[in-house]
């Protein structure tokens, strides 16, 4: 976000009330996935590979030495945190500036020294997210595309509902509403 708003040349307002926004949506995306999760209580790929013999489904088989690339989470599966995290983000970009096309943002990668990940698009964002879970064996595909919906509709709330500004005469307007300029643009 520190990316984003230095190259959208955000004024130290706008600057602050988008990451109080990220702020507020990444901990409602968080209580809601965990929720979720345990209301759901779906297996994990490891689980369910490795009892593929045991699933009610003939067309399914038992792998029992499958391994995923990592560690598997210790909480259920069903939907993915990480894509309901990428997505609360995703909508806040959109909902606040109007437009999913960012200019260029880099993550470096702490586990893999050397990796640079280049993003101009929130949604190759949370796609590059979403196959990063099932491509590690952590998640399946609905898994993903429910997190990462849940979490666009999520940051798109949040950034149409905190925080909204005082209406007074002559009162700039931070958040887009029907008609008007996007924020930081």
């Amino acid at each position: 976000m520190r990316q984003l708003v230095t190259a959208k040349q955000m004024d130290v307002v706008d600057s602050a009330r988008i990451m109080a926004f990220v702020s507020f949506g990444l901990n409602d995306a968080l209580i809601a996935v965990l929720d979720a999760k345990y209301h759901y209580n779906f297996w994990r790929p490891i689980t369910a590979i490795r009892n593929g013999d045991s699933d009610g489904n003939p067309a399914t088989e038992l792998d029992a030495t499958w391994q995923p690339i990592a560690n598997t989470p210790m909480h259920p599966e069903y939907p993915c945190a990480h894509c309901i995290s990428s997505g609360a983000v995703a909508g806040i970009i959109r909902t606040a500036l109007g437009s999913d096309l960012i200019p260029e943002i880099e993550m470096k990668s702490p586990t893999a020294p050397g990796v640079t990940h280049r993003f101009t698009d929130m949604t190759a964002y949370t796609e590059e997210v979403a196959n990063a879970r099932i491509w590690a064996g952590f998640h399946y595909r609905f898994s993903t595309r429910v997190g990462t919906d849940m979490g666009r509709q999520i940051g798109e709330y949040v950034a149409k509902s905190v925080m909204q500004p005082a209406h007074t005469a002559g009162a700039p307007q931070l958040l887009p509403t029907q008609g008007s300029a996007p924020v930081g643009r």
